[in-house]
């Protein structure tokens, strides 16, 4: 526990915001360097965003740190989590790494550099322990998950059809342990209104004013979500006008959409697409776009076989294992995994904690530290060797 604890003060001490692309290479020159003291062949590969990605248009993101090394065993095991976080260069000094009873804090300890600790950590308690009774052991730590992995989905689909088991380390719960078999899909919503400019105090009929006509759709479609389903959109920014004093013949909004189900993505956007048709103020022009980011991800039979064996994992130790079968409304690099998996992939493998993206409140419990590498360094001895069947 104390080394992890090391590990986790290095970690939070370097600001990798997905957008910081030189603490992005910091961390994983660190990353890098601790998993190649721990016997694995390691690569560091570019990423780069598509060209049709609305917010990036093809710029260069956070690297991925892949590392491998063979074994003797049955069946092949990734670990895989991010090393960017969502916070701006200079949180670390403002918001340093602290410990309060069992509580360690610091930005992005949580979501995710708790599970990259726990994954060096996995790696080096194996190798001192010589354990090679695995196929092929493998890492893939990406620095964009969250803007979405636009640049290391494909390398994470990939992966996800070589490897028979992917165990993402994500948070493992809050009060209580847990492993997951679904995380949500993402996708997000632009509206742009074009109106007509004119003074707002001399000829305001002569305008048609984009706000207005903004509001109008965001109030009629605020709606949209079936929370029985898990579909949910959150209309969460906008902008119109430069000037107080000006009718505004601009404005656009853009709405977080999540889901249980990829197809519940197509049936929102044929609604959202039939819905801004009808316009408050004639003579505006609607046009919305919708972007599809992470889908969701949706266990196989193999993700369940795995999900109850890391359940009798922590009943050996004594201790309770939450299988989650209903996502929350989050997404992780887990969908990307097991878009076309060759067996079975399983999410939360990370500590437990709370305050993701949160500022000064994120932390981990301290307490969680030791039963989940033991739950994560069993997990690959018994999938690698072969213990486990699907």
């Amino acid at each position: 526990m104390p080394a992890v604890l090391e590990s986790l003060k290095a970690l939070v001490a370097i600001d990798s915001g997905s957008r910081d692309l030189e603490g992005l290479a910091r961390i994983a020159e660190l990353i890098a360097r601790r998993l190649a003291a721990a016997g694995m062949s390691v690569q560091t590969l570019p990423a780069q965003a598509p060209s049709g990605d609305p917010q990036h248009r093809a710029g260069t993101v956070g690297s991925m740190v892949l590392a491998r090394k063979p074994g003797s065993g049955q069946r092949k095991v990734l670990l895989i989590a991010h090393m960017d976080t969502v916070y701006e260069r200079g949180i670390g000094v403002k918001q340093p790494f602290r410990i309060d009873g069992d509580r360690a804090y610091g930005p992005g300890i949580s979501d995710d550099k708790g599970g990259v600790a726990l994954v060096l950590h996995t790696v080096e308690l194996l190798e001192r322990m010589h354990f090679t009774d695995y196929a092929e052991l493998a890492v893939l730590i990406n620095g964009d998950e969250e803007i979405g992995s636009i640049g290391s989905a494909q390398t994470l689909a990939r992966l996800g059809r070589e490897y028979d088991a992917v165990f993402s380390f994500e948070g493992g719960g809050f009060e209580s342990d847990m492993v997951r078999l679904a995380t949500s899909a993402i996708a997000s919503v632009e509206l742009h209104v074009k109106g007509k400019a004119s003074h707002a105090g001399g000829a305001p009929e002569m305008g048609r004013n984009a706000l207005v006509e903004l509001a109008h759709q965001i109030l009629q479609t605020r709606g949209f979500g079936e929370a029985d389903k898990g579909l949910k959109i959150n209309w969460t920014m906008a902008s119109a006008g430069r000037v107080r004093n000006v009718i505004p013949a601009d404005a656009q909004a853009r709405a977080d959409v999540r889901a249980l189900d990829n197809a519940d993505l197509d049936r929102l956007e044929a609604r959202l697409r039939e819905a801004v048709k009808d316009k408050l103020i004639p003579d505006t022009e609607v046009t919305l776009a919708f972007t599809r980011g992470r889908p969701a991800f949706r266990a196989n039979a193999a993700s369940r076989v795995l999900a109850q064996h890391a359940q009798s994992v922590f009943k050996d130790l004594g201790m309770p294992l939450e299988i989650r079968e209903r996502a929350t409304g989050g997404g992780t690099d887990a969908a990307y995994a097991g878009l076309d998996p060759k067996g079975g992939v399983l999410e939360s493998f990370g500590l437990r904690g709370f305050g993701a993206h949160s500022n000064d409140s994120e932390y981990i419990v301290i307490g969680s530290i030791a039963p989940r590498l033991t739950l994560a360094t069993r997990m690959v001895m018994d999938v690698g060797s072969g213990k486990v069947a699907w």
